[in-house]
């Protein structure tokens, strides 16, 4: 790895061996290699570890630092001053006793590089590596072949597949690296691109039943669910993927007209608005209750009471279309009713007519995510929602996302508004920028201005195949863009 200021992440790989090379090389204390696997992987690491000189008289102490970009392996991941938990770093250090002997990694890891350092053998010997393998694991079928109208389009479809591939494993993963668990947001997009490619359709209705299973005392359900050692309720909440969870149920029964699902999960679905109406004035108007998440995206700076606003009528118009479709029409009336009257409130609260813009906050800040959910949520009409979404994106103040998750609402709202162009730029440029710094799976959060930003305080806990950024293969795959 060679340092380059003129790389997105810093490093760009330079080949120092062949692999038949490498195969004659032996290495002694203080000597490490980094192995380039040609693309990432989610599974493990084996080789055989032979020696070279006199007779093994002493273990082999090996650290593995396992990349899935440069930066990984490049430098030191030590010190950490991250806020999550350090455990989360992608290393090893292993002491093989006896040698030779053949070496299988018993974690699973997500990687395209893996570094070894060799921290000690004894004086006499050398160690030699081979038959090196990385053992992929996925639930997904055969990777489609890619499609899009540009070899640039088909290469961003390709890595899409790819990250969403790597994701689904027992359940749709948010992520192979960090966290290995499922989350509704991510459940929601990563289903949206099955269904276009892998059609693993059954996934997508485990993991409706996971979070089905594992809700709160009171019906609520969690952000996320832990899978091992065993299903669990995942022991938070976010407002968002709570009403998500409904918007997903209605995506699952649209894609695969499985309506006995729909009936079944129904009243999960119901509980869902009747829970989050607790914090919805008469008026329509959702009212922060201040002790609850509110995610929206990474974004630090961003105001949210617009894009929940715009989100949760977004997620109560696709529980009415849920019920009509699964022939509870009388249920359906009164959450249209209740969708109408959201939609005024939050047009009432938020949109500036005179200035063209969607506003949030005491400030009246600008932001993409407002004016998106705005769009996306009804509260705005087609000539509205296309003068808001430019009011935002041409602002040079206006706040930007900071994750592909965001950006996927933010094209679907320039879709849904008219300004199908537009969207087709954004994913260009936005998706592209991962492409032209070398993705071979897309990442969990792409600031362009600052590529090296973490929510985490730490780019080496940012996750590089993350399951919300695999919807360039939606939006191509469906014909959208």
């Amino acid at each position: 790895m060679v340092p380059d200021a003129a790389q997105v992440l810093r490093f760009r790989a330079e080949q120092a061996a062949s692999i038949p090379d490498f195969s004659t090389q032996s290495f002694r204390k203080g000597d490490s290699f980094i192995l380039d696997f040609g693309g990432h992987r989610t599974g493990y690491l084996s080789f055989d570890l032979r020696t070279v000189g006199r007779e093994p008289d002493a273990p082999a102490r090996l650290k593995l630092t396992f990349g899935e970009v440069p930066p990984d392996v490049a430098e030191p991941l030590h010190p950490y001053d991250g806020k999550i938990s350090e455990a989360w770093l992608p290393e090893e250090i292993i002491t093989v006793d006896y040698l030779p002997q053949s070496v299988r990694m018993p974690r699973r890891y997500a990687f395209r590089y893996v570094r070894v350092d060799v921290i000690d053998t004894s004086p006499g010997f050398s160690v030699r590596f081979a038959n090196v393998r990385a053992h992929a694991v996925t639930s997904a079928g055969p990777m489609p072949a890619p499609i899009g109208a540009t070899p640039r389009r088909k290469r961003m479809d390709e890595v899409a597949m790819a990250t969403l591939h790597d994701c689904m494993q027992t359940s749709f993963e948010d992520g192979p690296r960090r966290d290995q668990r499922l989350w509704v947001g991510d459940l929601r997009l990563q289903a949206l691109a099955n269904y276009a490619s892998f059609r693993s359709n059954d996934l997508v209705k485990r993991c409706l039943y996971l979070f089905a299973a594992y809700c709160d005392k009171d019906g609520l359900v969690a952000a996320c669910v832990y899978e091992k050692p065993y299903p669990r309720y995942g022991g938070m909440h976010i407002i968002d993927y709570a009403a998500l969870f409904n918007v997903t149920l209605r995506d699952y029964v649209v894609a695969t007209g499985d309506i006995e699902t729909g009936r079944d999960l129904w009243p999960v679905a119901q509980r869902q608005l009747e829970l989050l109406s607790r914090w919805i004035s008469p008026d329509g108007l959702f009212l922060d209750p201040g002790n609850m998440w509110i995610f929206i995206d990474w974004a630090s700076k961003l105001h949210k009471a617009a894009a929940i606003q715009g989100l949760l009528a977004f997620a109560w118009d696709a529980t009415a279309d849920l019920a009509a479709r699964i022939g509870k029409d009388a249920e359906a009336g009164p959450i249209r009713a209740r969708t109408k009257a959201m939609r005024q409130a939050g047009r009432a609260a938020y949109w500036d007519a005179a200035r063209g813009v969607v506003t949030s906050g005491p400030d009246k800040q600008v932001s993409w995510a407002s004016a998106a959910w705005a769009v996306l949520g009804g509260m705005l009409s087609p000539p509205e929602g296309r003068r808001a979404m430019r009011g935002a994106l041409d602002d040079p103040q206006a706040l930007k996302p900071f994750t592909p998750y965001l950006y996927h609402y933010v094209v679907e709202a320039l879709v849904t508004c008219g300004e199908k162009k537009r969207a087709g730029q954004m994913l260009d440029d936005y998706w592209g920028a991962m492409l032209d710094a070398g993705a071979d799976t897309f990442w969990e959060v792409f600031d362009p201005a600052n590529p090296l930003s973490s929510p985490y305080g730490d780019i080496h806990v940012n996750s590089y195949c993350h399951a919300w950024s695999c919807t360039p293969s939606y939006f191509l795959r469906n014909g959208i863009l």
